[in-house]
């Protein structure tokens, strides 16, 4: 089969006929259908992960299963053991032994994937391929993030939550907050383009940097640049939650005084895999809306390259079977 092998960090990435996998029992070797493009794959190529080379990248996975038909592959795979809390309640992301797909395990760069256990899989039913790929890991991990402010926006009489960033991620954390909160949702951005695509997608303001106004009761950050975290500091209201994904390694003094009064700030990271059921379950109900460029597998190397420099307004999706 042909895959997109990485060997080496820093070094471009290259397509190659490689034996087709083969499962152990419980295990599965699904057929490709798409193959999100995700930041994480650009460090990973980059050498930022302790990655063991050559590996195949690409977690944001839709297959084909032979029993269940079109899936999505949770790619967090955990150590699985008894006496680990993580896996022991389901959040296998954040497993302390945890090997994911495309970063530390052969991933979805390639004609097929092997998978170690169909507790990973999804069914999608009808949902396109291609644009439903991009869930596995960009709208799950905003799904998370809102996720984690719903009881906050709840709370207030009159919600109010702030999108820093209308990127791939951004794009579907906004979706997500108006379905599923009455808040009004505010995005920040200093690209035109895509504020003026964040309204279309239901935004009830957008706005460039250093024009956000008031407070917030919940702040999600997609970026996680200094600059951007200060945003989130300045505007989240006192008893407000600000959440932070992005990661461009910003920083903040944190302490009392230094932020409003019984302010949370938090990480978030990936999603679990029930939370992964109940977005495919939404997509299936809502017209999610997300913006993708489909790419062949020879085109991986460019489509880490254009978005290294940011010429991408959503995902690129590898579909396998695409003309180059």
């Amino acid at each position: 089969m042909r895959a997109v092998i990485l060997t080496a960090p820093g070094t471009p990435l290259g397509i190659q006929e490689v034996p087709t996998p083969t499962a152990d029992p419980g295990g599965v070797v699904v057929d490709v259908l798409a193959c999100g493009v995700c930041h994480s794959d650009l460090h990973a190529a980059a050498g930022d992960y302790p990655t063991a080379l050559p590996i195949t990248l690409g977690h944001e996975v839709a297959a084909m299963h032979p029993k269940l038909g079109p899936v999505l592959v949770y790619a967090c795979w955990g150590c699985r053991k008894p006496d680990c809390w993580a896996c022991s309640s389901k959040q296998e992301m954040i497993c302390p032994n945890a090997t994911e797909a495309g970063l530390f395990r052969d991933g979805g760069y390639a004609e097929k994937m092997l998978v170690p256990d169909e507790y990973y899989l999804i069914p999608i039913g009808d949902l396109d391929p291609a644009r439903t790929a991009p869930l596995a890991c960009g709208g799950l991990t905003a799904y998370r993030a809102v996720d984690h402010t719903l009881a906050t926006l709840a709370a207030a009489p009159h919600p109010r939550a702030l999108v820093i960033g209308a990127g791939g991620l951004g794009q579907f954390a906004l979706q997500f907050a108006k379905i599923r909160s009455a808040a009004q949702v505010v995005v920040v951005d200093a690209a035109p383009e895509k504020r003026a695509l964040a309204l279309a997608l239901g935004a009830d303001a957008a706005v460039a940097p250093g024009e956000v106004e008031g407070t917030f009761h919940a702040v999600i950050d997609f970026v996680g640049a200094e600059q951007t975290l200060q945003t989130a500091r300045d505007h989240v209201a006192r008893q407000g939650i600000a959440v932070v994904v992005g990661l461009y390694g910003g920083a903040i003094p944190f302490g009392f005084g230094l932020v409003p009064h019984e302010a949370r700030f938090m990480s978030s990271i990936w999603g679990t895999r029930d939370q992964l059921a109940d977005l495919v379950a939404l997509a299936q109900q809502h017209d999610l809306h997300s913006e993708i460029e489909v790419v062949a597998l020879e085109d991986a190397q460019l489509a880490h390259d254009r978005l290294q420099r940011g010429e991408v307004s959503g995902r690129f999706v590898i579909v396998p079977g695409a003309p180059e």
